[in-house]
């Protein structure tokens, strides 16, 4: 293994820069183990690092995810109000289960073994939820679907470029709009910092016209 090796792995076209900063994680701590253990050079410790652009909120609007709720059979609605309505990831999605609903809260679990409760007040889930013994979608996966499975039935109920993750956009920044509280929506989310949950909340109009009135005024 080589240090040209890595970054041409790193230099992958088709991934995302979280993707690339993920993934050279993994070869610093995996090489860096390697290098002490005496087993290979180290070639992981100066790698370059990714840098990720600052993420725009592309919350979906409303009126799609209604459109996509009235033409969708059963099973995707209910996939696609657990992320609107209740802010879920994909693969949180695949796993929901009877067992883990109180009548209230959801107990979720999220990436990294971390759980969290989650309130589900849409009728529309509630009622499903109360009746539900097992996993809401049974698959091949321990069980249950696979959080790829779940994400391309979401996004191809949903028109253009709106996709499952722009439905827990949407819930963030209704969420923000209605609180004005970003540490709430961001344990709601399952987010460890603040400056993630910025990047899913879409400032409402009010505060920037708000903002812009306040600044024109100290200028007059």
């Amino acid at each position: 293994m080589t240090v040209e090796a890595i970054e041409h792995t790193l230099a992958n076209p088709e991934w995302s820069p979280e993707t690339r900063k993920s993934a050279r994680s993994v070869a610093v701590v995996f090489f860096g183990w390697t290098f002490r253990q005496g087993i290979t050079r180290d070639v992981a410790g100066h790698l370059d690092t990714v840098r990720v652009p600052q993420g725009v909120p592309r919350p979906a609007p409303d009126n799609i995810t209604e459109r996509a709720l009235n033409r969708a059979p059963l099973r995707t609605r209910q996939m696609i109000l657990l992320a609107r309505y209740g802010g879920l990831r994909c693969c949180e999605i695949a796993v929901v289960h009877g067992d883990d609903w109180d009548g209230q809260m959801l107990l979720v679990h999220g990436k990294g073994g971390k759980r969290r409760l989650v309130p589900i007040l849409d009728e529309r889930l509630t009622t499903t939820l109360d009746l539900l013994e097992e996993f809401l979608f049974p698959g091949k996966i321990d069980g249950h679907l696979s959080a790829d499975r779940v994400n391309r039935i979401i996004s191809n109920a949903l028109p253009g470029k709106w996709t499952a993750h722009t439905l827990r956009h949407r819930y963030a920044t209704a969420a923000y709009a209605g609180t004005r509280d970003l540490l709430a929506v961001g344990k709601l989310l399952g987010h460890s910092r603040p400056e993630t949950t910025q990047r899913y909340v879409l400032e409402p109009q009010d505060a920037l016209l708000n903002a812009a009135r306040a600044a024109r005024a100290a200028s007059a």
